[in-house]
């Protein structure tokens, strides 16, 4: 069965505590929440009690690599309290998949950062953008990445961006079945690169959603990189996707 949650970076313009958010989530009809931002703002406990009254789970958490690899103790046990058992590296740069050189480094620090994540049963997860499909040698960097990475080191492919990057999501979903928990439901106007409302955009929903079931993924997440209406938005896309999971 596949869950679905949202990131709350699609919430990041109202201006409210962080339980306020997840009540908000909680009356759109979502399962879980991925942590993204403003974690450190409000006490644990009240975050606790927040996800506990609306029934949500914590899906995973967006993390900055700086964090982890400078803060990897007070990051972990802020994330454990909060039952966060998947950390997912959001975004790198593109110049970090600009060269071989590049994505070797890249790949050595993830592999560092898993097995120590491991080493406290914390799954680590890597999300991508579009810069990780350019080109290196006349194939696409994430997948120089990816062979480079060890098993540990999970994907949270993020559809909307990977068809911006010019892959087929749902193919990529596919290849690399074994890698993937956490799947990014976004919709996108591909030729402009822009975040648009889920089913109004180029990303083919239902194959997604069936790759992400062969996947045997365990979360669909919903996001959206600048809605007009936040909550209109993450209703709309709680509504979409239980449509698109019958």
């Amino acid at each position: 069965m596949i869950d679905i949650a949202v990131q709350l970076y699609t919430l990041r313009s109202i201006d409210a505590p962080l339980p306020e958010l997840l009540d908000r989530v909680g009356g759109a009809g979502y399962d879980g929440v991925e942590f993204a931002y403003r974690v450190g703002e409000s006490p644990i406990e009240a975050v606790l009690a927040a996800l506990d009254r609306n029934g949500l789970e914590a899906a995973s958490a967006h993390v900055p690599i700086e964090a982890l690899e400078d803060d990897f103790d007070e990051t972990v046990d802020r994330y454990d309290r909060l039952g966060v058992d998947t950390l997912v590296v959001p975004w790198l740069d593109p110049t970090h998949f600009e060269s071989a050189a590049a994505v070797e480094a890249v790949a050595t620090r993830l592999n560092d950062l898993a097995a120590a994540l491991d080493a406290q049963r914390v799954r680590l997860a890597y999300h991508n953008h579009d810069q990780e499909f350019a080109s290196l040698d006349g194939d696409p960097a994430i997948e120089r990445l990816i062979d480079r990475t060890d098993d540990r080191v999970e994907l949270e492919i993020d559809a909307g961006w990977a068809l911006v990057g010019g892959a087929d999501p749902a193919e990529l979903i596919d290849r690399h079945a074994g890698r993937i928990t956490h799947v990014h439901v976004t919709d996108v106007d591909a030729d402009r690169g822009e975040s648009v409302a889920l089913g109004e955009g180029d990303v083919d929903l239902d194959a997604v959603v069936a790759g992400a079931r062969n996947a045997d993924v365990e979360w669909l997440v919903y996001e959206h990189d600048d809605p007009a209406d936040p909550i209109a938005s993450i209703e709309r896309g709680a509504a979409t996707l239980r449509r698109a999971l019958r």
